[in-house]
């Protein structure tokens, strides 16, 4: 289906837009950023991902390394708020604080953060583009707990019903874009890449 021919019926509707992986198992098997290209898309998506932090009172967005800057900045200037990156070990020039994690594909990295922005009682949300095994959300949560900010909220395109993404959401206010009846459906994607547009127009 071409990128403008998506319907627009229902919520969720813009998760159709992202494309499959048809390049192998290096890489991700869906790519969120091509709903970016669509503008009613992106709106969307923000729509439903700031939806469960309206009345919340927050000071500061957060994204993470590297597709986390994207969506994370959109969420910066819809909720009027400053943003920051948490970045990956090495890249940025100032005094920053480490934190070391494993990510999706079981190899292990370490975050940075800048020293001079989040004060105590700081209330952040923090943004990446998806949480697969929850390790690189943890860490960059982890590092701001250990400077005093307060996580107001998690927020991501897709929240997985992994062990980490079970232990976000015990602990932290999440929000994700992904509706309940298919959220089960995207553990399958991986072996049917197909099966998210099927059950999005059923």
């Amino acid at each position: 289906m071409a990128l403008w021919q998506v319907p627009t019926s229902e919520k969720g509707w813009y998760l159709a837009l992202m494309a499959p992986n048809i390049k192998g198992p290096n890489y991700p098997w869906l790519d969120p950023s091509r709903l970016y290209c669509h503008h009613q898309g992106l709106q969307d998506c923000l729509a439903d991902l700031l939806q469960p932090f309206r009345d919340e009172p927050l000071d500061l967005v957060i994204g993470i390394d590297a597709m986390g800057f994207i969506l994370g900045a959109a969420v910066a200037n819809t909720l009027q708020k400053g943003f920051m990156a948490i970045r990956k070990a090495g890249h940025l020039c100032v005094e920053t604080v480490a934190r070391p994690y494993r990510d999706y594909s079981a190899r292990d990295k370490v975050l940075e953060m800048r020293t001079d922005v989040i004060k105590p009682g700081l209330r952040v949300l923090v943004v990446d583009q998806w949480v697969e095994t929850g390790g690189t959300m943890q860490a960059a949560i982890q590092l701001v707990e250990q400077q005093g900010g307060v996580v107001a909220g998690v927020a991501a395109i897709c929240i997985e019903d992994s062990t980490g993404g079970r232990w976000l959401r015990e602990r932290y206010r999440c929000s994700d874009c992904v509706p309940a009846r298919i959220l089960m459906g995207f553990d399958c994607l991986l072996f049917f890449p197909n099966f998210l547009f099927v059950v999005l127009f059923l």
